[in-house]
Protein backbone atom coordinates (compact mmCIF):
# COMPACT_ATOMS: atom_id res chain seq x y z
CA UNK A 1 0.00 0.00 0.00
CA UNK A 2 0.95 3.60 -0.47
CA UNK A 3 2.65 5.68 2.20
CA UNK A 4 0.74 8.90 2.86
CA UNK A 5 2.74 11.86 4.03
CA UNK A 6 0.09 14.54 3.66
CA UNK A 7 -2.28 15.33 6.49
CA UNK A 8 -5.01 16.39 4.11
CA UNK A 9 -6.12 14.32 1.19
CA UNK A 10 -9.89 14.17 0.94
CA UNK A 11 -11.01 16.83 -1.46
CA UNK A 12 -13.06 17.35 -4.55
CA UNK A 13 -13.28 14.41 -6.89
CA UNK A 14 -15.33 16.51 -9.28
CA UNK A 15 -12.84 19.34 -8.95
CA UNK A 16 -10.08 16.86 -9.74
CA UNK A 17 -8.22 17.21 -6.47
CA UNK A 18 -6.67 14.22 -4.75
CA UNK A 19 -8.78 11.77 -2.82
CA UNK A 20 -6.16 9.59 -1.27
CA UNK A 21 -6.26 7.50 1.86
CA UNK A 22 -5.73 9.86 4.76
CA UNK A 23 -8.94 11.79 5.13
CA UNK A 24 -8.30 14.32 7.86
CA UNK A 25 -10.19 17.04 5.99
CA UNK A 26 -13.54 15.36 6.35
CA UNK A 27 -16.49 16.43 4.26
CA UNK A 28 -20.02 15.85 5.54
CA UNK A 29 -23.58 13.74 5.36
CA UNK A 30 -25.93 10.51 4.00
CA UNK A 31 -28.77 9.43 1.76
CA UNK A 32 -30.48 11.30 -1.06
CA UNK A 33 -29.46 12.24 -4.54
CA UNK A 34 -30.99 12.58 -7.98
CA UNK A 35 -32.07 9.86 -10.35
CA UNK A 36 -34.79 11.46 -12.48
CA UNK A 37 -34.71 11.17 -16.24
CA UNK A 38 -31.24 12.06 -17.45
CA UNK A 39 -31.21 12.70 -21.18
CA UNK A 40 -28.45 13.00 -23.74
CA UNK A 41 -27.33 16.55 -24.45
CA UNK A 42 -26.72 19.83 -22.69
CA UNK A 43 -23.70 21.33 -20.94
CA UNK A 44 -22.86 20.30 -17.39
CA UNK A 45 -21.19 23.03 -15.34
CA UNK A 46 -18.70 22.23 -12.60
CA UNK A 47 -18.11 24.86 -9.95
CA UNK A 48 -14.54 24.33 -8.77
CA UNK A 49 -12.17 25.81 -6.20
CA UNK A 50 -9.18 24.49 -8.16
CA UNK A 51 -7.00 27.05 -9.90
CA UNK A 52 -5.24 24.46 -12.04
CA UNK A 53 -6.47 21.17 -13.47
CA UNK A 54 -4.29 18.47 -15.00
CA UNK A 55 -5.41 15.35 -16.79
CA UNK A 56 -1.93 13.82 -16.78
CA UNK A 57 -2.51 10.19 -15.72
CA UNK A 58 1.03 9.85 -14.34
CA UNK A 59 0.46 12.62 -11.78
CA UNK A 60 -3.12 11.81 -10.78
CA UNK A 61 -4.37 10.46 -7.44
CA UNK A 62 -7.99 10.54 -8.59
CA UNK A 63 -10.37 7.73 -7.74
CA UNK A 64 -12.04 5.59 -10.39
CA UNK A 65 -15.26 7.66 -10.50
CA UNK A 66 -13.61 11.06 -10.97
CA UNK A 67 -13.44 13.43 -13.91
CA UNK A 68 -10.06 12.37 -15.32
CA UNK A 69 -11.82 9.16 -16.39
CA UNK A 70 -14.21 11.14 -18.62
CA UNK A 71 -11.19 11.63 -20.90
CA UNK A 72 -9.03 8.61 -20.11
CA UNK A 73 -9.95 4.93 -19.98
CA UNK A 74 -7.92 2.21 -18.25
CA UNK A 75 -7.70 -1.57 -18.46
CA UNK A 76 -10.46 -1.84 -15.84
CA UNK A 77 -13.02 0.64 -14.48
CA UNK A 78 -15.48 1.20 -11.62
CA UNK A 79 -19.22 0.75 -11.97
CA UNK A 80 -21.45 2.12 -9.21
CA UNK A 81 -25.07 1.51 -8.25
CA UNK A 82 -26.96 3.29 -5.44
CA UNK A 83 -27.84 0.06 -3.65
CA UNK A 84 -24.84 -2.18 -4.41
CA UNK A 85 -21.11 -2.35 -3.73
CA UNK A 86 -18.90 -0.69 -6.35
CA UNK A 87 -18.00 -3.22 -9.01
CA UNK A 88 -14.82 -3.62 -11.04
CA UNK A 89 -15.59 -4.06 -14.76
CA UNK A 90 -13.45 -4.48 -17.88
CA UNK A 91 -12.75 -1.17 -19.63
CA UNK A 92 -10.23 -1.22 -22.49
CA UNK A 93 -9.56 -4.86 -21.61
CA UNK A 94 -11.85 -7.81 -22.39
CA UNK A 95 -11.90 -8.93 -18.74
CA UNK A 96 -10.54 -7.84 -15.36
CA UNK A 97 -7.34 -9.87 -15.80
CA UNK A 98 -6.12 -13.45 -16.01
CA UNK A 99 -3.80 -14.46 -13.20
CA UNK A 100 -1.02 -17.08 -13.36
CA UNK A 101 2.38 -17.91 -11.81
CA UNK A 102 0.86 -18.17 -8.31
CA UNK A 103 -0.53 -14.63 -8.44
CA UNK A 104 2.58 -12.92 -9.82
CA UNK A 105 1.60 -12.60 -13.50
CA UNK A 106 -1.49 -10.78 -14.81
CA UNK A 107 -2.46 -10.81 -18.49
CA UNK A 108 -4.92 -8.54 -20.32
CA UNK A 109 -6.26 -8.53 -23.90
CA UNK A 110 -7.60 -5.30 -25.42
CA UNK A 111 -11.06 -5.07 -26.98
CA UNK A 112 -11.07 -4.72 -30.78
CA UNK A 113 -11.66 -1.38 -32.55
CA UNK A 114 -10.59 0.99 -29.74
CA UNK A 115 -9.62 4.46 -31.01
CA UNK A 116 -8.39 7.82 -29.71
CA UNK A 117 -10.22 11.05 -30.51
CA UNK A 118 -7.94 11.58 -33.54
CA UNK A 119 -8.97 8.21 -35.01
CA UNK A 120 -5.71 6.36 -34.34
CA UNK A 121 -5.85 2.88 -32.80
CA UNK A 122 -5.22 2.28 -29.09
CA UNK A 123 -2.53 -0.41 -28.75
CA UNK A 124 -1.03 -2.25 -25.79
CA UNK A 125 2.30 -0.40 -26.19
CA UNK A 126 0.48 2.86 -25.38
CA UNK A 127 -0.64 1.47 -22.01
CA UNK A 128 2.88 0.22 -21.32
CA UNK A 129 4.28 3.67 -22.16
CA UNK A 130 1.69 5.39 -19.95
CA UNK A 131 2.70 3.21 -17.01
CA UNK A 132 6.41 3.85 -17.68
CA UNK A 133 5.82 7.63 -17.66
CA UNK A 134 4.45 7.35 -14.11
CA UNK A 135 7.93 6.31 -12.90
CA UNK A 136 9.58 9.50 -14.21
CA UNK A 137 10.65 11.72 -11.27
CA UNK A 138 9.41 14.84 -13.09
CA UNK A 139 5.88 13.35 -13.25
CA UNK A 140 5.62 12.23 -9.63
CA UNK A 141 2.61 12.41 -7.31
CA UNK A 142 0.25 9.85 -8.80
CA UNK A 143 -1.12 6.70 -7.23
CA UNK A 144 1.88 4.40 -7.07
CA UNK A 145 0.80 0.88 -6.05
CA UNK A 146 2.25 -0.58 -9.26
CA UNK A 147 5.64 1.00 -8.63
CA UNK A 148 6.44 -1.27 -5.68
CA UNK A 149 4.81 -4.35 -7.24
CA UNK A 150 6.25 -4.52 -10.78
CA UNK A 151 9.57 -6.37 -11.03
CA UNK A 152 12.37 -3.79 -11.30
CA UNK A 153 10.06 -0.93 -10.39
CA UNK A 154 12.19 0.02 -7.39
CA UNK A 155 15.09 1.02 -9.67
CA UNK A 156 13.25 2.19 -12.82
CA UNK A 157 13.28 5.94 -13.55
CA UNK A 158 10.84 6.25 -16.46
CA UNK A 159 11.10 6.19 -20.26
CA UNK A 160 12.90 9.52 -20.72
CA UNK A 161 16.13 8.31 -19.08
CA UNK A 162 15.56 4.73 -18.04
CA UNK A 163 14.50 3.03 -21.29
CA UNK A 164 11.70 0.45 -21.10
CA UNK A 165 10.39 -1.43 -18.06
CA UNK A 166 10.91 -5.13 -18.79
CA UNK A 167 8.23 -6.35 -16.36
CA UNK A 168 5.47 -4.85 -18.56
CA UNK A 169 5.39 -6.95 -21.73
CA UNK A 170 3.46 -6.28 -24.95
CA UNK A 171 3.98 -9.30 -27.23
CA UNK A 172 1.45 -7.86 -29.72
CA UNK A 173 -0.83 -4.84 -30.16
CA UNK A 174 -3.66 -6.31 -28.07
CA UNK A 175 -1.84 -8.11 -25.23
CA UNK A 176 -0.23 -6.66 -22.12
CA UNK A 177 1.41 -8.78 -19.39
CA UNK A 178 2.48 -7.62 -15.93
CA UNK A 179 5.18 -9.43 -13.93
CA UNK A 180 4.94 -8.77 -10.19
CA UNK A 181 7.56 -9.35 -7.52
CA UNK A 182 4.98 -10.97 -5.20
CA UNK A 183 1.40 -12.26 -5.47
CA UNK A 184 -1.10 -9.39 -5.27
CA UNK A 185 -4.75 -10.35 -5.48
CA UNK A 186 -6.03 -6.78 -5.94
CA UNK A 187 -4.03 -6.10 -9.12
CA UNK A 188 -7.29 -5.72 -11.16
CA UNK A 189 -8.14 -2.67 -9.00
CA UNK A 190 -4.65 -1.29 -9.54
CA UNK A 191 -5.22 -1.62 -13.30
CA UNK A 192 -8.12 0.86 -13.00
CA UNK A 193 -5.87 3.66 -11.73
CA UNK A 194 -5.04 6.70 -13.91
CA UNK A 195 -1.47 5.53 -14.69
CA UNK A 196 -2.95 2.59 -16.63
CA UNK A 197 -4.48 4.92 -19.24
CA UNK A 198 -2.97 4.73 -22.74
CA UNK A 199 -0.49 7.45 -23.73
CA UNK A 200 0.81 7.26 -27.33
CA UNK A 201 4.54 7.99 -27.28
CA UNK A 202 4.21 10.30 -30.28
CA UNK A 203 1.79 12.52 -28.33
CA UNK A 204 4.18 12.94 -25.39
CA UNK A 205 6.34 15.68 -26.91
CA UNK A 206 6.02 18.04 -23.92
CA UNK A 207 5.60 15.90 -20.77
CA UNK A 208 5.25 18.87 -18.39
CA UNK A 209 2.12 20.05 -20.27
CA UNK A 210 0.72 16.72 -21.48
CA UNK A 211 -2.11 16.91 -18.91
CA UNK A 212 -3.56 20.03 -20.52
CA UNK A 213 -4.69 18.15 -23.63
CA UNK A 214 -4.02 14.40 -23.35
CA UNK A 215 -4.83 11.85 -26.05
CA UNK A 216 -8.49 11.10 -25.29
CA UNK A 217 -9.70 7.51 -25.02
CA UNK A 218 -12.90 8.25 -23.04
CA UNK A 219 -16.14 9.94 -24.14
CA UNK A 220 -14.69 13.47 -23.96
CA UNK A 221 -11.61 15.45 -24.99
CA UNK A 222 -10.24 18.82 -23.87
CA UNK A 223 -11.59 21.64 -26.04
CA UNK A 224 -9.94 24.56 -24.22
CA UNK A 225 -8.12 25.28 -20.97
CA UNK A 226 -7.49 28.64 -19.33
CA UNK A 227 -5.77 28.05 -15.95
CA UNK A 228 -7.54 29.73 -13.06
CA UNK A 229 -10.60 30.46 -15.16
CA UNK A 230 -12.18 27.82 -17.37
CA UNK A 231 -11.85 24.29 -18.72
CA UNK A 232 -14.08 22.96 -21.50
CA UNK A 233 -14.58 19.35 -22.60
CA UNK A 234 -16.27 18.30 -25.84
CA UNK A 235 -17.28 14.91 -27.19
CA UNK A 236 -14.70 12.42 -28.46
CA UNK A 237 -16.22 11.38 -31.81
CA UNK A 238 -14.46 8.00 -31.70
CA UNK A 239 -15.64 6.85 -28.28
CA UNK A 240 -17.72 3.69 -28.60
CA UNK A 241 -20.47 3.50 -25.95
CA UNK A 242 -20.96 -0.21 -26.68
CA UNK A 243 -17.42 -0.94 -25.43
CA UNK A 244 -17.82 1.04 -22.18
CA UNK A 245 -19.72 -0.25 -19.13
CA UNK A 246 -18.56 2.50 -16.78
CA UNK A 247 -19.54 5.76 -18.53
CA UNK A 248 -22.83 7.10 -19.87
CA UNK A 249 -21.43 9.95 -21.99
CA UNK A 250 -24.73 11.85 -21.70
CA UNK A 251 -23.84 15.60 -21.74
CA UNK A 252 -22.61 17.16 -24.98
CA UNK A 253 -20.07 19.22 -23.07
CA UNK A 254 -18.58 19.94 -19.65
CA UNK A 255 -17.41 23.36 -18.45
CA UNK A 256 -15.36 23.93 -15.27
CA UNK A 257 -15.66 27.37 -13.71
CA UNK A 258 -12.41 27.48 -11.78
CA UNK A 259 -10.87 29.35 -8.86
CA UNK A 260 -14.11 29.92 -6.95
CA UNK A 261 -14.37 30.28 -3.17
CA UNK A 262 -15.90 27.21 -1.49
CA UNK A 263 -18.62 29.31 0.12
CA UNK A 264 -19.47 30.93 -3.24
CA UNK A 265 -19.87 27.49 -4.82
CA UNK A 266 -22.35 26.31 -2.20
CA UNK A 267 -24.28 29.60 -2.13
CA UNK A 268 -24.73 29.46 -5.92
CA UNK A 269 -25.95 25.88 -5.71
CA UNK A 270 -28.35 26.75 -2.89
CA UNK A 271 -29.83 29.53 -5.04
CA UNK A 272 -30.18 27.27 -8.13
CA UNK A 273 -31.18 30.44 -9.91
CA UNK A 274 -30.80 29.98 -13.65
CA UNK A 275 -29.80 27.57 -16.39
CA UNK A 276 -26.09 27.71 -15.65
CA UNK A 277 -26.60 27.03 -11.94
CA UNK A 278 -29.33 24.43 -12.08
CA UNK A 279 -27.18 22.45 -14.49
CA UNK A 280 -24.24 22.66 -12.08
CA UNK A 281 -22.42 20.21 -9.81
CA UNK A 282 -19.36 20.43 -7.58
CA UNK A 283 -16.80 18.49 -5.60
CA UNK A 284 -16.96 21.05 -2.79
CA UNK A 285 -18.70 19.52 0.20
CA UNK A 286 -21.42 21.24 2.23
CA UNK A 287 -19.68 22.92 5.20
CA UNK A 288 -21.05 22.64 8.71
CA UNK A 289 -21.94 26.36 8.77
CA UNK A 290 -24.39 25.89 5.88
CA UNK A 291 -26.10 22.75 7.20
CA UNK A 292 -28.96 24.71 8.89
CA UNK A 293 -29.57 26.64 5.64
CA UNK A 294 -29.66 23.41 3.64
CA UNK A 295 -31.80 21.38 6.03
CA UNK A 296 -34.19 24.28 6.68
CA UNK A 297 -35.27 24.47 3.04
CA UNK A 298 -36.91 21.28 1.69
CA UNK A 299 -36.24 22.26 -1.94
CA UNK A 300 -32.54 22.68 -1.20
CA UNK A 301 -32.29 19.61 1.01
CA UNK A 302 -33.74 17.54 -1.85
CA UNK A 303 -30.65 18.49 -3.86
CA UNK A 304 -28.12 17.23 -1.31
CA UNK A 305 -26.56 13.85 -1.97
CA UNK A 306 -25.12 12.19 1.13
CA UNK A 307 -23.02 9.09 1.46
CA UNK A 308 -24.19 5.90 3.22
CA UNK A 309 -20.68 5.52 4.60
CA UNK A 310 -17.23 6.98 4.13
CA UNK A 311 -13.83 7.33 5.72
CA UNK A 312 -13.19 5.69 9.09
CA UNK A 313 -12.59 8.36 11.71
CA UNK A 314 -10.65 6.93 14.63
CA UNK A 315 -8.71 7.71 17.80
CA UNK A 316 -5.17 6.38 17.36
CA UNK A 317 -3.43 5.31 20.57
CA UNK A 318 0.36 5.20 20.39
CA UNK A 319 0.91 1.58 21.44
CA UNK A 320 4.65 2.19 21.94
CA UNK A 321 4.13 4.72 24.77
CA UNK A 322 4.58 3.18 28.25
CA UNK A 323 1.15 4.35 29.39
CA UNK A 324 -0.56 2.72 26.38
CA UNK A 325 1.56 -0.39 25.86
CA UNK A 326 -0.78 -2.41 28.10
CA UNK A 327 -3.77 -3.67 26.00
CA UNK A 328 -5.99 -3.51 29.12
CA UNK A 329 -5.47 0.27 29.31
CA UNK A 330 -6.33 0.62 25.64
CA UNK A 331 -9.46 -1.48 26.20
CA UNK A 332 -10.48 0.84 29.03
CA UNK A 333 -10.23 3.77 26.61
CA UNK A 334 -12.50 1.89 24.16
CA UNK A 335 -15.23 2.07 26.81
CA UNK A 336 -14.39 5.58 28.05
CA UNK A 337 -14.71 7.38 24.68
CA UNK A 338 -17.98 9.27 24.15
CA UNK A 339 -18.59 8.49 20.46
CA UNK A 340 -21.93 10.29 20.56
CA UNK A 341 -20.20 13.53 21.54
CA UNK A 342 -17.78 13.06 18.63
CA UNK A 343 -20.75 12.51 16.32
CA UNK A 344 -22.39 15.74 17.55
CA UNK A 345 -19.13 17.66 17.07
CA UNK A 346 -19.05 16.48 13.44
CA UNK A 347 -22.63 17.54 12.64
CA UNK A 348 -24.83 14.77 14.06
CA UNK A 349 -25.87 11.38 12.63
CA UNK A 350 -27.12 12.68 9.29
CA UNK A 351 -24.16 14.91 8.46
CA UNK A 352 -21.40 13.72 10.80
CA UNK A 353 -21.59 9.98 10.32
CA UNK A 354 -22.63 6.69 11.87
CA UNK A 355 -20.96 5.50 15.08
CA UNK A 356 -18.25 2.97 14.20
CA UNK A 357 -17.00 -0.22 15.84
CA UNK A 358 -15.07 -1.94 13.02
CA UNK A 359 -11.91 -1.25 10.99
CA UNK A 360 -13.33 -2.24 7.60
CA UNK A 361 -15.96 0.29 6.55
CA UNK A 362 -19.47 -0.51 5.23
CA UNK A 363 -19.52 -0.92 1.45
CA UNK A 364 -16.18 -2.76 1.36
CA UNK A 365 -16.15 -6.55 0.92
CA UNK A 366 -15.09 -8.15 4.19
CA UNK A 367 -17.09 -5.74 6.36
CA UNK A 368 -19.35 -7.31 8.94
CA UNK A 369 -21.16 -5.47 11.71
CA UNK A 370 -19.74 -6.37 15.12
CA UNK A 371 -18.62 -4.62 18.30
CA UNK A 372 -15.89 -6.12 20.49
CA UNK A 373 -16.43 -3.44 23.14
CA UNK A 374 -20.19 -3.13 23.57
CA UNK A 375 -21.06 0.18 25.21
CA UNK A 376 -23.79 2.83 24.90
CA UNK A 377 -23.11 5.52 22.23
CA UNK A 378 -21.91 7.88 24.99
CA UNK A 379 -19.51 5.24 26.36
CA UNK A 380 -19.33 3.33 29.63
CA UNK A 381 -17.01 5.22 32.04
CA UNK A 382 -17.72 2.82 34.90
CA UNK A 383 -16.51 -0.16 32.85
CA UNK A 384 -13.43 1.87 31.87
CA UNK A 385 -12.68 2.61 35.54
CA UNK A 386 -13.00 -1.11 36.40
CA UNK A 387 -10.51 -2.09 33.69
CA UNK A 388 -8.02 0.59 34.75
CA UNK A 389 -8.30 -0.51 38.40
CA UNK A 390 -7.77 -4.15 37.44
CA UNK A 391 -4.66 -3.08 35.48
CA UNK A 392 -3.38 -1.19 38.52
CA UNK A 393 -3.41 2.13 36.66
CA UNK A 394 -4.21 5.40 38.42
CA UNK A 395 -3.85 9.08 37.51
CA UNK A 396 -3.48 8.34 33.78
CA UNK A 397 -2.50 11.50 31.88
CA UNK A 398 -2.25 11.53 28.07
CA UNK A 399 -1.36 14.08 25.37
CA UNK A 400 -3.67 14.32 22.35
CA UNK A 401 -2.20 16.11 19.31
CA UNK A 402 -4.88 17.70 17.11
CA UNK A 403 -5.20 19.73 13.92
CA UNK A 404 -5.74 23.29 15.16
CA UNK A 405 -7.87 24.20 12.12
CA UNK A 406 -10.25 21.23 11.96
CA UNK A 407 -9.65 18.89 14.88
CA UNK A 408 -10.34 20.76 18.11
CA UNK A 409 -14.10 20.10 18.58
CA UNK A 410 -13.54 16.33 18.29
CA UNK A 411 -10.43 16.50 20.49
CA UNK A 412 -12.49 18.25 23.17
CA UNK A 413 -15.23 15.61 22.89
CA UNK A 414 -12.57 12.91 23.46
CA UNK A 415 -11.10 14.88 26.37
CA UNK A 416 -14.48 15.23 28.12
CA UNK A 417 -15.35 11.55 27.60
CA UNK A 418 -12.10 10.27 29.07
CA UNK A 419 -12.32 12.68 31.99
CA UNK A 420 -15.43 10.81 33.25
CA UNK A 421 -13.25 7.69 33.58
CA UNK A 422 -10.59 9.58 35.51
CA UNK A 423 -8.23 9.97 32.54
CA UNK A 424 -6.71 13.44 32.04
CA UNK A 425 -6.16 14.46 28.41
CA UNK A 426 -3.99 17.45 27.48
CA UNK A 427 -4.76 18.74 23.98
CA UNK A 428 -1.78 19.96 21.95
CA UNK A 429 -2.92 21.86 18.80
CA UNK A 430 -0.65 21.76 15.72
CA UNK A 431 -0.84 22.98 12.12
CA UNK A 432 -1.66 20.18 9.69
CA UNK A 433 1.83 19.74 8.22
CA UNK A 434 3.75 19.54 11.54
CA UNK A 435 0.98 17.25 12.82
CA UNK A 436 1.39 14.91 9.85
CA UNK A 437 5.18 14.95 10.19
CA UNK A 438 4.91 14.09 13.90
CA UNK A 439 2.44 11.21 13.67
CA UNK A 440 4.01 9.59 10.57
CA UNK A 441 7.62 10.32 11.54
CA UNK A 442 10.27 8.57 13.57
CA UNK A 443 10.02 10.65 16.78
CA UNK A 444 6.48 9.86 17.93
CA UNK A 445 6.07 12.26 20.85
CA UNK A 446 2.31 11.85 21.32
CA UNK A 447 -0.14 9.53 23.05
CA UNK A 448 -3.35 10.10 21.11
CA UNK A 449 -4.46 11.65 17.83
CA UNK A 450 -7.66 11.62 15.78
CA UNK A 451 -7.37 10.71 12.11
CA UNK A 452 -9.48 9.52 9.19
CA UNK A 453 -8.77 6.95 6.50
CA UNK A 454 -10.33 6.08 3.15
CA UNK A 455 -8.94 3.33 0.89
CA UNK A 456 -7.90 4.25 -2.66
CA UNK A 457 -9.99 1.38 -4.02
CA UNK A 458 -12.79 -0.73 -2.52
CA UNK A 459 -10.78 -3.57 -1.04
CA UNK A 460 -10.28 -4.19 2.66
CA UNK A 461 -6.51 -4.25 2.14
CA UNK A 462 -6.85 -0.46 2.14
CA UNK A 463 -8.57 -0.49 5.55
CA UNK A 464 -6.08 -2.84 7.21
CA UNK A 465 -2.57 -2.91 5.72
CA UNK A 466 -1.62 0.81 5.85
CA UNK A 467 -2.90 1.26 9.41
CA UNK A 468 -1.70 -1.97 11.07
CA UNK A 469 1.26 -3.51 9.21
CA UNK A 470 4.54 -3.13 11.12
CA UNK A 471 6.17 -1.93 7.87
CA UNK A 472 3.96 1.18 7.95
CA UNK A 473 5.28 2.53 11.29
CA UNK A 474 7.24 5.78 10.84
CA UNK A 475 9.08 6.86 7.68
CA UNK A 476 5.88 8.54 6.45
CA UNK A 477 3.74 5.45 6.99
CA UNK A 478 0.27 5.71 8.47
CA UNK A 479 0.36 3.07 11.19
CA UNK A 480 0.08 5.97 13.62
CA UNK A 481 -1.08 3.67 16.43
CA UNK A 482 2.40 2.12 16.08
CA UNK A 483 0.80 -1.30 16.38
CA UNK A 484 3.07 -4.26 15.70
CA UNK A 485 2.01 -7.90 15.82
CA UNK A 486 4.02 -10.50 13.83
CA UNK A 487 1.00 -12.83 13.62
CA UNK A 488 -1.07 -10.03 12.12
CA UNK A 489 1.74 -9.13 9.70
CA UNK A 490 1.81 -12.72 8.42
CA UNK A 491 -1.97 -12.75 8.02
CA UNK A 492 -1.85 -9.42 6.12
CA UNK A 493 0.72 -10.88 3.72
CA UNK A 494 -1.43 -13.96 3.13
CA UNK A 495 -4.60 -11.91 2.52
CA UNK A 496 -2.68 -9.58 0.17
CA UNK A 497 -1.58 -12.52 -1.97
CA UNK A 498 -5.08 -14.06 -2.25
CA UNK A 499 -6.60 -13.54 -5.72
CA UNK A 500 -9.91 -15.26 -4.91
CA UNK A 501 -12.12 -12.32 -3.92
CA UNK A 502 -14.36 -14.24 -1.51
CA UNK A 503 -11.40 -15.84 0.28
CA UNK A 504 -9.60 -12.48 0.49
CA UNK A 505 -12.69 -10.76 1.94
CA UNK A 506 -13.04 -13.50 4.58
CA UNK A 507 -9.34 -13.17 5.48
CA UNK A 508 -9.59 -9.38 5.86
CA UNK A 509 -12.78 -9.72 7.91
CA UNK A 510 -11.02 -12.11 10.29
CA UNK A 511 -8.09 -9.70 10.57
CA UNK A 512 -10.48 -6.86 11.49
CA UNK A 513 -11.65 -8.80 14.57
CA UNK A 514 -8.17 -10.12 15.42
CA UNK A 515 -6.70 -6.61 15.47
CA UNK A 516 -9.59 -5.13 17.47
CA UNK A 517 -8.97 -7.76 20.17
CA UNK A 518 -5.64 -5.93 20.74
CA UNK A 519 -7.47 -2.54 20.82
CA UNK A 520 -4.77 -0.50 19.00
CA UNK A 521 -7.23 2.30 18.16
CA UNK A 522 -10.83 3.35 18.84
CA UNK A 523 -13.14 3.43 15.78
CA UNK A 524 -15.24 6.61 16.13
CA UNK A 525 -17.39 7.25 13.04
CA UNK A 526 -18.00 6.08 9.52
CA UNK A 527 -17.87 9.68 8.30
CA UNK A 528 -20.45 11.01 5.86
CA UNK A 529 -19.92 13.30 2.86
CA UNK A 530 -22.53 15.68 1.44
CA UNK A 531 -22.63 17.52 -1.88
CA UNK A 532 -25.18 19.87 -3.44
CA UNK A 533 -26.14 19.82 -7.10
CA UNK A 534 -28.33 21.86 -9.42
CA UNK A 535 -31.94 20.82 -10.06
CA UNK A 536 -31.25 19.73 -13.66
CA UNK A 537 -28.34 17.44 -12.71
CA UNK A 538 -29.35 13.77 -12.65
CA UNK A 539 -27.73 10.45 -11.65
CA UNK A 540 -26.08 12.40 -8.81
CA UNK A 541 -25.75 10.11 -5.80
CA UNK A 542 -23.02 8.93 -3.45
CA UNK A 543 -22.42 5.16 -3.38
CA UNK A 544 -21.24 3.35 -0.26
CA UNK A 545 -17.76 3.59 -1.77
CA UNK A 546 -16.33 5.97 -2.74
CA UNK A 547 -18.31 8.60 -0.80
CA UNK A 548 -18.28 10.99 -3.78
CA UNK A 549 -20.55 11.48 -6.81
CA UNK A 550 -19.75 9.28 -9.81
CA UNK A 551 -18.81 11.89 -12.41
CA UNK A 552 -18.85 9.29 -15.19
CA UNK A 553 -22.62 8.77 -15.18
CA UNK A 554 -24.01 12.28 -14.65
CA UNK A 555 -26.58 13.70 -17.03
CA UNK A 556 -29.06 16.55 -17.31
CA UNK A 557 -32.84 16.67 -17.45
CA UNK A 558 -34.47 19.01 -19.95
Amino acid sequence: MKHITRAVAVAAVLALAATACNANNKDAPSGGGSSAAAEAGGTLQFLSTSKEISFDPAKSQNLGTSAIHLILRGLTAWKTDPGKPTELVPDLATDTGQVSDGGKTWTYKLKPGLKYADGSTIVAADIKYGIERSFAPELSGGLGYHKSLLVGGDKYTGPYKGGALASVETPDDTTIIFKLNKPFGDWPWVASMPAFSPVPKKADTDPAHYGEKPAASGPYQVKSYQPGSKLELERNPNWDKASDQARTGLPDAYVWQMGLEANTVNQRLIQDANDDKNAAATGVSVPAALIPTVTGNPAVKARVATSPSGALQYLAMNNKRPALSNPEVRKAIQYAVDKQAVQVAEGGPEFGGEIASTLITPGIEGYSKYNTYEAPPAGDPDKAKQLLAAAGVTNLRLTLVADNATGLPVAQAIQQGLKRAGITVDIKPLDSEPLSDLITGNKPDYDLTVSSWLPDFPSAIGNIQPLFATSEIGNGGYNISRYSNPTVDAAINAATAESDKAKAAAAWGALDKQIMNDAPLVPLLYARNAFLHGSKVQNFYLPSYPPYPNTLILGLSK
